[in-house]
Parts: C-alpha cells; sequence; structure tokens
C-alpha cells in the first residue's frame, strides 16, 4: 500500500512539472510545414554562421510534425553530430521552444524535465517561425552548445 502512495504522489509531481514546462512554451500556434527550398535558406544561413565563427556542424532541419527534411554535414565534423543535430531539432519542434530553455531549467536544478519524451537539454535547437507560427525547427551540432546555438539562431532568423 505504501508503495502506491509513493507512485501517486510521484505521478502527481511530475504530472505538475510537465504542465509547467508547457505552459513555458513560445505561444506561435504551428503552420504549414516548412517547404524544401525555405529549408535550404535556412541551412544556409546557419552554415554561413559556422563558417564565420569557424566550427564544423551538422544542421538539421525538420518540419512541424519533427519529420526530417534537410541535412548537411561539413566534411570534418564527428559523426555524432549527425544524431544530435536532428534531436535537437526534432526537441524544439515539438515544446515549442529553444532547447536553450531545458538546458537552462536542467541547469537550474529542474532535473525533472529529463523524464519527458525526446528532451536535448542543450544549446542548439530552435523553432522555425513564420508569419508568427511555427513551419519546422533547426538544429545545429559539432561545435560548442552557445556556438551550435549561435547558428541556429542564425538559420533561424532568415525566416522571420
Amino acid at each position: 500500500m505504501r508503495i502506491l502512495k509513493v507512485i501517486t504522489i510521484i505521478s502527481v509531481v511530475l504530472f505538475v512539472i510537465s504542465g509547467v514546462a508547457l505552459a513555458q512554451q513560445m505561444s506561435n500556434p504551428y503552420g504549414p510545414n516548412i517547404s524544401l527550398a525555405t529549408a535550404k535558406k535556412v541551412a544556409a544561413a546557419a552554415a554561413a554562421e559556422a563558417m564565420n565563427i569557424k566550427i564544423n556542424v551538422v544542421i538539421a532541419v525538420v518540419d512541424t510534425g519533427g519529420n526530417l527534411l534537410y541535412l548537411e554535414r561539413f566534411d570534418v565534423v564527428q559523426y555524432g553530430s549527425v544524431d544530435a543535430a536532428v534531436h535537437k531539432a526534432k526537441c524544439s519542434v515539438a515544446y515549442k521552444r529553444p532547447t536553450k530553455a531545458f538546458e537552462d531549467y536542467i541547469g537550474g536544478g529542474k532535473t525533472a524535465y529529463l523524464t519527458l519524451d525526446g528532451i536535448s537539454a542543450i544549446e542548439g535547437g530552435v523553432p522555425i517561425i513564420q508569419g508568427g507560427k511555427i513551419i519546422g525547427a533547426i538544429g545545429v551540432s559539432g561545435g560548442a552548445a552557445a556556438q551550435d546555438g549561435q547558428a541556429a539562431r542564425a538559420g533561424a532568423k532568415v525566416i522571420e
């Protein structure tokens, strides 16, 4: 009986915490899916920023359902960055916020966010917004987290 009480309490706490996470999402609704041409523009801007700050990266662009639409990998970036970039983009579009928000939450001791499916708690994933609506997201991996975020924001910014 005591185990049941503990499980119930944990469930309620996790429910409340997940509600807080959802309450802090961007207010932007989802719009139509990003087109391939637009995804390439976003990736090109992110690549230009990555080259400007001298980092080798993988750039992933996903649609509103988190489906990979476009991926670009610099020649000498580690292969692990492929999955990391895709994961950052999927997290960003699924939770309607930059992945930096999760990095900040966890850094502030709110580790319960790690229990949510698909969380990437490291900077580098950013929603792509067009006409006030989220049309996809970009994920960048290969540099330091702040550098990945800088390149991702540069990519997403060309559409706003």
